[in-house]
């Protein structure tokens, strides 16, 4: 699927709300058909000319989507958006409304909390394996801490998915068990600490540049890029679920067209732990012109303790996708100015059909624009050769 389209958007601002129209046009889709219609024909008369005129008038090359934002304070906001695709004749709709409880009444019992409430006919999610599923109706409540300097976070919700999953991009494969009808309520902490190898603070000298003509301001490009250091993190925490409902205990299914969704067994009530360690090195302010910028993350992650475990005790229950460790790997280099080229890899430390040694799940190539105005914005361009997906994308502020 790939994903460069043009698309126009329209938006109207006020004090407390904005409203926004996005149209899509696939001109891939169009460059197809009608190079299709052209080779079949025998002769290019002006009959067969009018034909692929038409194919300017498939409805499927078109999508228009309506989206609508009111804030009703500074911490509450609701969003409304719906979508119209040619190709499908029913709409979809998505539902949010956020609120962030810090100094108002509601925060006094609940400070320093996020309260999120989602609803979408239909939803689509990403598995491991970078395949989309549609799933016909989900709906969900959480409710989240902040980031604290304590380092534990929580996080309480109920999610309930009506109608069976469909592959969104693939003709194959079994739909996660968690995307499977059903109501679950869940419930996750995490302890996160970090320590400084090493770490150069940013002064007053680097800011402000003294030359001939005098001094001027100079900031980093990008405020989380701006303290070249070595660093160490780790996280450890853990998950609970519970699902309710007929299927709890096993979520083996049929479609419409009776092709079986997934195999797999959900158990009604689950319980497992969690890690990340994680080292970051960076060189460069990323203030300069060129070379002022050199990074590397590598985090090695264990989603799963529970199947990590029984694959060592040689189980065979344990869940491959989930007892095998992954390693995530980021390298960023400036290139020249504002401008990063950025390379994501994610190794799966596993062997596949037969072959020893980790390999690579996905990859993500980058060049990224900074937008210096915005203290961590930026303009970012990626492309998945796996996946054969891209995108343009604005991105205020990345965490």
């Amino acid at each position: 699927m790939l994903c460069f389209m043009p698309q126009k958007t329209l938006f109207i601002f006020c004090t407390y709300r904005w409203l926004g129209l996005i149209g899509q046009f696939r001109p891939k889709k169009l460059i197809s058909a009608i190079k299709t219609e052209l080779q079949s024909a025998d002769e290019l008369e002006l009959p067969v000319f009018r034909d692929a005129a038409k194919h300017f008038l498939d409805k499927s090359l078109y999508s228009v989507a309506l989206a609508t934002q009111l804030s009703l304070s500074p911490s509450t906001s609701l969003l409304w958006s719906t979508e119209r695709q040619g190709e499908k004749k029913v709409n979809s709709a998505k539902f949010q409304s956020f609120a962030s409880f810090q100094s108002n009444c509601i925060g006094i019992l609940l400070p320093d909390h996020d309260i999120t409430l989602d609803a979408a006919w239909p939803e689509l999610f990403m598995d491991r394996k970078g395949k989309y599923w549609e799933v016909p109706e989900s709906i969900s409540l959480d409710m989240s801490s902040l980031p604290s300097d304590s380092g534990l976070q929580y996080h309480f919700g109920i999610h309930k998915n009506s109608g069976h999953p469909q592959a969104f991009n693939a003709l194959d494969g079994e739909a996660p068990s968690a995307l499977m009808p059903g109501l679950c309520a869940k419930a996750a902490f995490s302890y996160q600490k970090s320590k400084d190898i090493w770490r150069r603070k940013e002064t007053k000298e680097d800011l402000i540049i003294k030359t001939d003509k005098g001094s001027y301001w100079r900031p980093s490009y990008d405020v989380r890029l701006r303290e070249p250091h070595a660093a160490i993190s780790g996280i450890i925490g853990g998950t609970c679920a519970a699902w309710f409902g007929k299927g709890s205990k096993n979520v083996e299914s049929q479609s419409e067209d009776n092709i079986p969704t997934t195999n797999n067994k959900r158990s009604p009530l689950s319980a497992d732990f969690f890690g990340s360690a994680c080292y970051t090195f960076q060189h460069g302010q990323f203030r300069k012109l060129y070379g002022d910028l050199t990074r590397v993350d590598a985090r090695l992650d264990l989603s799963s303790l529970s199947s990590f475990a029984k694959r060592i005790f040689k189980s065979s229950s344990a869940n491959k996708s989930l007892s095998s460790p992954r390693l995530n790997l980021i390298f960023q280099q400036q290139v020249a100015g504002p401008i990063v080229f950025r390379v994501d890899s994610k190794l799966l430390l596993d062997s596949k059909a037969g072959k020893l040694g980790p390999h690579i799940e996905d990859v993500i190539y980058s060049l990224s624009y900074s937008l210096r105005l915005l203290r961590s914005g930026k303009v970012v361009a990626w492309y998945s050769p796996k996946r054969k997906e891209g995108m343009i994308e604005l991105r205020l502020f990345e965490f």
